[in-house]
Order: structure tokens, then sequence, then C-alpha cells
């Protein structure tokens, strides 16, 4: 959900995990927020003043004795909606609970009414270390969030809780913490995600390559907002999306049968998966050798949409149109063919889109307008289209 003009102070702290920061500051800023960042002196050894300051387009300062004449502590306090600390280390953890202000960012802390949230990061041992887990307590009876790290591998070859939460986590704990609009409350938002694949013989298949990224980015804003989501994945390496019912497939076959099942009762349909258009009409049990392998016939695939389209009454569909062109009237045509309400049309024939984090082409709306996307997120991109589909839904 874009946040239009909300300030958000990015404080980062002294620990190995401050380069993943740089994501989550992309990822704010592509959600609308502004973002100033505030980092320790000792996190500069891990990510450079320059890097924060080309990645945010701010002037980045660490001490409370730079640019003295702003009073930039309390300038930034004041201005601040909020304050997100990523990574927080046990000493930074130490020092905000003891209420110590020995640098620009815990000055800032100190100073701020703003909601607060720490991303601890750190090795398993000084994480469940008796000071910190006080120091932790201490901060979260203050109403300060505190997430809890994840169980992974860390720089040590350790393995434990320890490690920083994938950007995608922190967003989500951050927006239902500061009690995001929740427009999609109420509505049940059905989405497919991933590519299918088509048996050819028991270890070969015709597919794509589809990530699924976008449409589990899709789903996770769908949730983020209120919606109650259930995802169709064909064939992601993707993780699950807590919150979010999964329904994990393979081919074109299993993705009709659970989309017309689940259809009838649900608001928006998000039809963002690779579906292939045809399988090959013979499935041997055993492989096929290389010798015999001369031609494969192909029988074409149940058209989805179409189908969809047949009992469709009072829903709303996003189409997606892969191309190798920018083609504006056949995806106009395919608008009204498929029945659909939203069409985004890109171009895969640079093969910059599939399993990138990021895409551009255009969005079609069922009546005739139209608007070109540039080269955004996939976040981005799943955040407009859900803002077509609200005004859809009236």
């Amino acid at each position: 959900m874009r946040q239009g003009d909300r300030e958000i102070i990015l404080g980062v702290g002294g620990g190995i995990a401050a380069y993943k920061s740089c994501d989550l500051l992309r990822r704010l800023l592509d959600r609308g927020y502004k973002v100033t960042v505030v980092p320790t002196p000792s996190s500069l050894n891990f990510v450079g003043k320059a890097t924060w300051e080309a990645l945010s387009g701010r002037s980045v300062t660490t001490e409370v004795f730079e640019n003295v004449q702003e009073v930039r502590h309390i300038s930034l306090a004041k201005n601040s909606d909020y304050i997100i600390i990523a990574p927080a280390t046990a000493d930074l953890i130490a020092r905000l609970a003891m209420g110590r202000a020995d640098d620009l960012l815990t000055n800032v802390f100190l100073a701020s009414e703003s909601p607060k949230m720490l991303v601890p990061a750190m090795h398993p041992q000084m994480w469940s270390n008796e000071a910190t887990r006080a120091n932790v307590e201490i901060l979260r009876s203050r109403g300060v969030l505190v997430m809890e790290p994840v169980v992974g591998a860390l720089t040590s070859g350790d393995v434990g809780q320890g490690r920083f939460p994938e950007t995608t986590s922190i967003i989500t704990e951050f927006e239902n913490f500061t009690h995001p609009s929740l427009d999609f409350a109420g509505k049940k938002v059905l989405v497919t995600a991933g590519g299918t694949r088509e048996p050819i013989d028991p270890v070969r298949f015709i597919g794509n390559n589809s990530s699924g990224k976008q449409g589990f980015s899709i789903a996770q804003g769908a949730l983020n907002r209120g919606a109650e989501v259930t995802l169709i994945a064909a064939n992601s390496s993707l993780p699950d999306i807590p919150g979010v019912r999964m329904i994990r497939v393979s081919t074109a076959a299993e993705v009709h049968h659970h989309v017309l099942a689940e259809f009838p009762q649900c608001d928006l349909l998000v039809m963002s998966a690779a579906i292939a258009d045809a399988r090959p009409l013979h499935l041997t049990d055993s492989k096929i050798k290389k010798g015999d392998l001369k031609t494969i016939e192909l029988t074409e695939n149940k058209d989805i949409l179409k189908d969809v389209a047949l009992i469709k009454a009072r829903q709303i569909i996003i189409a997606f149109a892969a191309e190798t062109s920018h083609d504006v009237h056949q995806a106009q045509e395919k608008l009204i063919s498929k029945g659909a309400d939203i069409l985004y049309l890109n171009d895969v024939s640079q093969g910059d889109i599939f399993n990138s984090e990021t895409t551009y082409g255009e969005i079609f709306i069922k009546g005739g307008s139209s608007h070109k996307v540039a080269k955004t997120t996939k976040d981005t991109l799943g955040e407009e289209l859900l803002n077509q589909a609200l005004v859809q839904l009236g």
C-alpha cells in the first residue's frame, strides 16, 4: 500500500547485516515512503555513507555534531512518522534500553515520540544472552516493536536464531504494526503464480522461466491490505506466505481445476501464472530414448480465463500477457476475448522480466483506458494493479 509522504528514519546498526538494509530501503521507497538513513558510526565499516545517500537521495549524518545549525537530532525526531532500526545489534539494543544518547541515531530515538521498530541481527548466543533478552523486554514494555530474528546460517558458520529476516517479512511486520488502511478487508482474492510444467515423460517437461515473484508479490500485497488470499503456485521455489492459503500445483490442468473450483467464492482473480498453451498428447511411463525423441505431438490446453468468463458474476479479473513485442492492439483484443477487466502487458523478449525483481509494460483497463508502467519493482506493480482492481470493485 502506498503511503504518500510518510517519513521514516531508517537506523542502521554496526553488523554485517547492514548491507541487507539496502534492499529494505529500496522496498520502502518503492512503497511510497520517504526515508532518511541514520547509520551508527560503526555501521559505516560495512556500508558507506555514499551508498546510503545514493540510494535514499538524501544527505546522511551519523554524529550529533555534524550540521549543528540544523539541531539535526531534534529536527529528524520531529519530522519523522516512524523509526525502523535494521539491523539492531546487541550493543545498540543495550544502549537504547539504557536511554543512552551517544551518537545521532540514539539521540533521535530518545527524542522521538513516533512508533519504533527494531530488527535484531546477531550471533545466536548473543541473542539468547540474559542481558540481551532483558534489554529487549525493556524496549517492548515501552511500546517498541522488536522482531524476532530468524533461524539460519550466520557469517560465523554457526546456525541458530539471529539471522536478519527477509525484507518482505520486515515490511509486513512494520505495516501491521503501524495499522495500514485495510482497503481489501472482507474481500477474497485468488492469485495464480509461477509457470506450469507439462510432462513429456517421467524426466522431461515443457515449461517456462516464470519464478512466481509477481504473483507472490500481489498475494502479499493483498494480504497486507486485509484480503483473504488464496495463492495457486505452479512450480515456484518461493516459500509459503504466512497467512495466505497456499495450493501447490504443477500442470496447466491442475491450475484450471483449482481456479474453477475457487473462483465462485472470490472477489478478485489475478492470473499472473505463465500457463502453457499446449501439452504433449501422449505421456509415456518410461523415459523416451534419445534416438526416439524426434517429434512431440501437442494438444491444446484448456483456456482458463475463457472458462472462468462463463461463470463470472460480480468478480474482477486481472490478466497478464507476456509477449515478445509491445502490440497494443493485440493486448486490447486479448482483454476483451479473455473476459478480463484489467490486463498487464509486458515484453519478455529481452529476457529481463521472468525471474527478475523488476518489470515494465502497460496496464489496459476495460473500456479503453491504459497507462504505461516504467521499469519498477514487482511489488510496486502489484500495488498498482490492486489499486486498479479496487476501483473496479467499487
